[in-house]
Parts: structure tokens; sequence; C-alpha cells
């Protein structure tokens, strides 16, 4: 495999997507929702997952398909696609100008190279393990932040906040008086990026899936950060993932707060 080739097309895909993306947002978009009422899909969002389900049929047919919308297409491949079309529907349902495209690809369960394309600011961050994370072609790098009241981290709730005691609330309560700020996007794949280049000094979060942060999560350690996670289950039965990213010293001190509430990461 060739994986500097297999970045350039994911790159020409993500740039494909996010031009339609940007072209639709402006227009009457239909959508519904899925799990809740604020857990939302639109017209844009199977449209871009369509158009890159078909990129990857046609250039790596044999791989395996892991996606938001449509869910696991499998092949039993040593390959497999994690692929979140739009992440931030609800920003782009409210013309909120932060959503991406997130794009991994993982062998035998390891993510080997990591996308992620934000239409709106024309960023296109993106890594191959072992060889760095970029932006625009820019070489990134975590923050060097060592104190949590130098920090400004982001953070997200989960779709079924209302009906479960496990929806951050109790945490973001303990951490939030200890920061410098505290940033809420709406987009973890955006959230985690921004940790990897140093925006953002940290980020947690419960209940993702593993398409809201596999691109992510290689870019934030390629970009030399420590990316911490643990499983928990989801209201509706599923399972879903617990994460602290920043860089050591900072992963350290925001795991040290969510265990004083929860103890989420043993």
């Amino acid at each position: 495999m060739d994986l500097q080739e297999i970045l350039h097309n994911v790159i020409e895909w993500a740039r494909e997507v996010g031009k339609i993306q940007l072209d639709k947002i402006d227009k009457e978009i239909e959508y519904s929702s899925k799990s809740t009422n604020v857990d939302m899909v639109t017209e844009v969002d199977l449209l871009s997952e369509k158009i890159i389900m078909d990129k990857i049929k046609q250039y790596y047919p044999e791989h395996s398909i892991l996606s938001e919308e449509n869910g696991e297409l499998n092949k039993e491949s040593d390959y497999v696609w994690v692929v979140d079309p739009l992440d931030g529907t609800n920003n782009y349902l409210h013309r909120i100008p932060i959503f991406c495209i997130s794009i991994a690809l993982k062998h035998l369960g390891e993510t080997i190279l990591g996308v992620v394309y934000v239409p709106k600011l024309d960023e296109m961050f993106y890594s191959i393990k072992g060889e760095g994370a970029y932006l625009n072609d820019t070489k990134i790098k975590v923050g060097d932040k060592d104190a949590l009241d130098q920090c400004i981290l982001a953070t997200g709730f989960p779709y079924d906040k209302k009906v479960s005691e496990h929806n951050n609330v109790n945490l973001f309560c303990n951490i939030v008086k200890e920061l410098q700020g505290v940033r809420r996007t709406g987009t973890a794949a955006f959230d985690l990026c921004s940790v990897a280049c140093g925006r953002f000094d940290g980020y947690w979060e419960l209940k993702l899936s593993l398409w809201d942060m596999a691109a992510g999560e290689l870019i934030v350690k390629e970009a030399g950060g420590e990316v911490i996670t643990s499983k928990i289950n989801k209201e509706d039965g599923t399972e879903g993932i617990n994460i602290i990213a920043g860089n050591e010293k900072v992963v350290s001190l925001v795991k040290e707060k969510v265990n004083e509430i929860h103890n989420y990461f043993n």
C-alpha cells in the first residue's frame, strides 16, 4: 500500500465533498432526526457519504467501510475506512462555519492515515502514522502548557444528555473552574485537530463514536500529543468512547479532574 498515494486521493475526495457542502449550505436543506431530536442528519450528510463511499469502492474495492450514516460495509478486509462525512451537522444546519469531513484508514485495527477537512476555513489536517501531522502542508505540534489555569480546553455533550447521568455536565462543572477558558465547537474532529495544532491545549468528551475521532486521534498523536480513551455504554445500548487529548501533562491533569467525579479512566 502506497500511503502517500492514498493520502493524495483522500485529500482530493475531501476537497470535492467540501465544495459541495459549501455550495449547499445557504440553500434549503432537508433533514431529519436520528437517536434524539438533537441528533440530526441532512441530505448533505447522505450525499457526502455516498460520494466518499463510492470513491473507496472504486479505488479500494476490497476494503471494508465503517461510516456514520450507513453503518458498516464489511468485506472482512484487514483495511477499514472510518468515515464521518459531515461532523458538525447541527452547526451546518445553523450555518455555523465549523464543520468537517473526517476520513481515517485502519489496518488490523490501527489507524494509519487520517484526514480532516474544514471547508469554510479551507483547512486540511492530515497525517500518516509515523510521518508527523500537518495543516495545509505545514507541520504542526501540540501546545506545551503544564497547568490547567493556563489552558483553553474544548469539550462537548452527548446526544443523550437529557436522560443519562453520564452526560458530561458534572465533569464540566468540576473542570471549568480550573481553566483559563473552555470552548464548545460542536465537532469532535475539529476539536482534536485544534489540539494537534496548539489552538486548544486539550479536549475531553464522553460517548463519541469511532468515526468522530479516528482521524483526529491519529493527527493529535502524530503532532506529539497523547490520547487516552475508554469504553462506555450509551442509553441506546451502543458502545461509546470517552476521550481525553492534549500533551502528556494536560491529559494527566484532565484525567485526574474527570476521575474525581466518575472513574472513567483507570
